[in-house]
């Protein structure tokens, strides 16, 4: 299965409190790993820009008043993230963002039972701590130096990579399906650089030498 991950940018903390959306970003994964497939569009939110949002992501009412608003990207994104599972940190907000969006242009919510929320899977794995998406960078030591303001596409990448470390993900996976057997050969290369050759007078060494030593007694 594919993944999705998902972040958002907003003009503020709720949706009910009638602030909107005004970035959405996802980057699609396959076992984790990049497929090139990404959905991003910056939103017209149709409505005034807090200058505390704009202090966090820089995007101001004038710069959006030209971008499509979220009623015209809607099919789009619903058909990006179909039948993937989604992962996002702290799921609850942008999903009520994106449920209060997908039901004004009149859209069925996003499936709970697809999201995975990496928040609630750090906190499990580092109890008591913060578990912010800054916090969780600096503790597997993932650069931040790109993140001057907060991004959604920028934040999808880190989100990834911190979400590969809190499942402690280090090795690429091999299908042993016959339909991926000559992926698996070019992936296994890049672990076995070399293949060594033993002659049979360096095998010959060996049996004399385990011939000897297995007399001894060891205990």
């Amino acid at each position: 299965m594919h993944e999705v991950f998902l972040d958002t940018e907003t003009t503020g903390l709720s949706f009910r409190d009638g602030h909107k959306i005004v970035e959405i970003a996802c980057i699609e994964t396959k076992d984790f790993i990049a497929t090139g497939n990404v959905f991003h569009k910056l939103i017209n939110p149709k409505r005034s820009m807090p200058d505390a949002a704009f202090n966090v992501h820089g995007f101001s009412e004038e710069f959006l008043e030209d971008k499509e608003t979220f009623d015209q990207v809607a099919d789009e994104f619903i058909g990006f993230i179909e039948r993937k599972t989604i992962i996002i940190h702290n799921a609850s907000f942008d999903l009520g963002f994106l449920d209060g969006e997908l039901e004004l242009a009149k859209k069925n919510k996003i499936e709970k039972k697809m999201v995975i929320d990496s928040l609630e899977v750090a906190r499990n794995k580092f109890p008591g701590t913060s578990n912010s998406l800054d916090a969780l960078c600096r503790k597997f030591n993932i650069d931040l130096s790109r993140r001057i303001k907060h991004n959604a596409l920028l934040d999808c990448e880190l989100l990834r990579e911190v979400y590969i470390n809190l499942l402690d993900v280090k090795e690429p996976k091999l299908n042993l399906s016959s339909n991926n057997l000559a992926q698996n050969v070019s992936v296994a290369k890049e672990y076995n650089k070399k293949i060594l050759e033993i002659s049979e007078a360096e095998l010959k060494k060996h049996r004399t030498f385990l011939k000897n030593e297995l007399k001894k007694n060891f205990y």
